[in-house]
């Protein structure tokens, strides 16, 4: 294993090794995913997978001695394991990437080395946040560092519900260490419990939860426990900075997590739909259950070139990225979950398995919710974009040239990794300029003309309202009507990603795994077909009035939900082969 693999060879490997999802035999199979699920466990052998191929290093920057490179790439590889269990994906490493992002962003040279050495020895780190800038806290308990008179702090205090309590090694924690107002009221402290002396720091003992049955989730407290001075990450009072620049990076994986598990969930009624009766006729006959699976593929395609711009911008537009990775954050999980719902009508009674063929859909579905909420819930992300749009108002929308091409690429190289560039207000908005551009160049004859027309006169009545806020008027960015109006604009960025992914297509931009199916891939994302249902689709839900649907892509587009079901493909953007 070398870090000049490629990641195909990577997501390939992670695939093989878990083997068949619906194989009976597979020790790491459904039915042994949901014995374990219901037990509360991870199965057997799940997490020694994962060992040997050195899932760890994936969240440790290169330079640290991990594979960790390219945000995209990282959203891909989670995505064999989240597709099976999302307990696994979060407790094993995914969690501990969230944990170490504080340390990659803003810690010494000492503390990143620390961290790389804990998860390369196969070590886990967890998170301790405060509940100032988190919305999804249990109960509201913090820690609190103060001075110990000797350059060092005593901690002390809870915290009820943490990821991986009881089996990390390493800690970060978002501690009280000043009593001074705005955000200058917490600290960040990296920790080995190791070394910390004993009886100083307990397990409060485990929760349980609806979804994630699987994952740790525990309690700790301390009382009066010592803690050096270099245990500090930045500076004193960085806490609450650290967690929105910490926000930039996490949001972007998001999707790639929902739809992970969409993705087995699609396929499982896809699977029921396809199979045939007695009778000769099959659920697929019935135009509803078509339009269910298609809308469901379209809103997998969707949320994937989200998670494609998301983690592509903090690499080539880190001052624009703000924004798009919130959109992103707040736009697949809704997107989803109302397709999880639609899918539920089509399954039936079979919604309610257990175990079984359709046991995972359920499983899948419990999950989402709170694979879905992250480290801050669907109102922090769009009070994360509000503040940015009056500027966008007044000087980006209809004036911003397009972003690079690079930014829609599903392969090619990036700038390097740099995960404390990222700025926390973006100053211009070229990924809403795709749109403009669009739909400027687009002939009348085409398909694509009437709902790029519609999208962009959307966005010239966001450009009117958000103009019309005076700067400094935050009570109008805090109102109902103006949330509704930021899942409007986290809705128009959705289209522009789906159209300069489908636009990179058609200048050679591959969108095959490298595996063989490759050329089929590339084939769909080419054909104008998807594109213009997934734009339908987006209009619809805006309230857009647009001509039909033409029907040639209505069946180009469930067709391809078959061919990947039959052919064991992923139903992302790259049409991965499954095991």
């Amino acid at each position: 294993m070398t870090g000049a693999e490629r990641p195909e060879e990577r997501i390939d490997r992670l695939e093989r090794a878990f083997g068949p999802l619906e194989e009976p035999g597979n020790p790491l199979g459904q039915d042994a995913l949901l014995a374990a699920d219901a037990r509360g466990e991870i199965p057997p052998g799940a997490e020694h997978v994962l060992d040997e191929q050195e899932f760890n290093a994936e969240f440790v920057p290169a330079p640290l001695g991990g594979r960790l490179d390219r945000l995209d790439v990282l959203g891909r590889v989670l995505r064999p394991v989240f597709r099976r269990d999302a307990s696994l994906g979060f407790g094993y490493g995914l969690n501990c990437f969230f944990s170490a992002v504080p340390v990659w962003t803003a810690g010494r040279a000492e503390q990143r080395h620390r961290a790389a050495r804990l998860l390369l020895g196969g070590d886990r780190i967890a998170v301790a946040r405060h509940e100032v800038a988190h919305g999804n806290d249990f109960v509201r308990d913090e820690f609190a560092a103060a001075p110990d008179g000797a350059g060092g702090f005593l901690l002390s205090g809870r915290k009820s519900v943490i990821a991986n309590a009881a089996r990390a090694a390493g800690l970060v924690v978002f501690a009280r260490t000043s009593d001074a107002p705005g955000g200058l009221s917490h600290s960040v402290l990296l920790l080995d419990r190791r070394e910390l002396p004993a009886g100083r720091l307990r397990h409060l003992g485990r929760h349980t939860t609806t979804g994630m049955r699987s994952a740790e989730f525990g309690g700790l407290e301390a009382v009066d426990c010592p803690v050096p001075g270099e245990a500090l990450i930045g500076g004193a009072g960085d806490g609450y900075a650290l967690s929105l620049r910490s926000s930039l990076v996490i949001r972007g994986l998001i999707p790639s997590i929902v739809l992970s598990g969409a993705d087995t969930a699609l396929r499982t009624v896809a699977g029921f739909a396809a199979r045939g009766r007695a009778d000769g006729r099959s659920p697929l006959d019935g135009r509803h259950v078509r339009s269910v699976l298609t809308g469901a593929f379209l809103d997998q395609l969707l949320s994937d070139c989200l998670a494609l711009v998301a983690t592509r911008a903090l690499h080539v537009l880190p001052r624009s990225m703000s924004a798009y990775a919130a959109a992103a954050a707040y736009v697949a999980p809704k997107l989803v979950a109302e397709s999880m719902d639609a899918l539920s009508a089509v399954l039936g009674e079979g919604t309610f398995a257990e175990d079984g063929r359709y046991g995972m859909f359920r499983k899948h579905l419990r999950d989402l919710p709170v694979t879905s909420l992250g480290h801050a819930g669907s109102a922090g992300r769009q009070v994360s974009i509000l503040p940015q749009l009056p500027f966008f108002a007044r000087h980006a929308w209809f004036s911003d040239p397009a972003p690079p091409p690079a930014l829609f690429r599903l392969h090619g190289p990036l700038p390097p990794l740099d995960l404390s560039s990222p700025a926390l207000l973006g100053g211009s908005d070229p990924l809403a300029a795709t749109l403009v551009e669009g739909a400027a160049g687009e002939p009348a004859d085409s398909p694509l003309y009437a709902p790029l027309t519609a999208l962009t006169g959307e966005l010239r009545e966001l450009r009117k309202e958000f103009a019309a806020v005076e700067p400094g008027d935050r009570a109008a960015l805090v109102s109902s009507y103006s949330f509704g109006l930021a899942d409007r604009y986290a809705l128009l960025l959705t289209a522009a990603a789906c159209l300069g992914v489908w636009r990179g297509q058609l200048h050679g931009d591959g969108g095959g795994d490298g595996g063989g199916d490759g050329g089929r891939a590339d084939a769909f994302l080419a054909d104008p077909a998807w594109v213009t249902a997934a734009l339908h689709r987006l209009c619809h839900r805006l309230g857009l009035h647009l001509p039909p649907l033409p029907e040639e892509a209505g069946r180009r587009v469930v067709a391809e939900v078959l061919a990947r079901l039959h052919g064991r493909r992923s139903y992302d953007l790259y049409g991965t082969a499954l095991a």
